[in-house]
């Protein structure tokens, strides 16, 4: 038990709140490339996906895993994106840390959620069943050169935000 919820209860609500932060940062970051903030949305973002990596360690821990990890690096990540967009109200450079920070913690909550997704879909775990064959990596690597495309553009949109303030 956790939290109260069986194992199987606990991880339907921490893949939900993973889902929510994802939808909303697929939602947030596009409209801060393109010079709109959406402060509600934005906030769901941050806190679902700080909450995602929390829950994440709530789960039994046997060992050091890939994917406490990539929460451990999330969770950092989120420090600074919080810092620099509530402690610092996007004020200044704090306008680049956060589209950084932002950015590289929607990447790796779909990085993750690819990796799940090649783990529990029958029909893609069947192309890729050990995480290491060419529609994963393919998978991986097309999420990689987005993610790295978003992150250039919501740099620039940070810059020209902190230009113009």
């Amino acid at each position: 038990m956790i939290l109260g919820l069986t194992i199987p209860q606990f991880t339907t609500l921490h893949v939900a709140i993973s889902l929510i932060g994802i939808g909303t940062g697929l939602v947030a970051l596009p409209a801060f490339v393109r010079g709109r903030l959406l402060p509600r949305t934005t906030g769901i973002f941050l806190w679902t996906t700080l909450l995602t990596s929390l829950t994440g360690f709530l789960f039994p821990i046997v060992a050091f895993t890939p994917a406490l990890g990539v929460g451990i690096l999330s969770t950092l990540i989120l420090v600074i994106a919080f810092a620099a967009y509530y402690g610092r109200k996007l004020a200044g450079r704090a306008t680049t840390a956060y589209a950084v920070t932002a950015t590289l913690a929607l990447y790796l909550n779909l990085f993750v959620l690819v990796v799940q997704s090649f783990l529990k879909v029958p029909a893609l775990n069947a192309l890729a069943p050990t995480g290491t064959e060419g529609p994963f990596v393919a998978a991986q690597g097309a999420l990689l050169i987005a993610a790295a495309l978003f992150g250039y553009a919501a740099f620039k949109a940070a810059r020209r935000r902190t230009a113009t303030a």
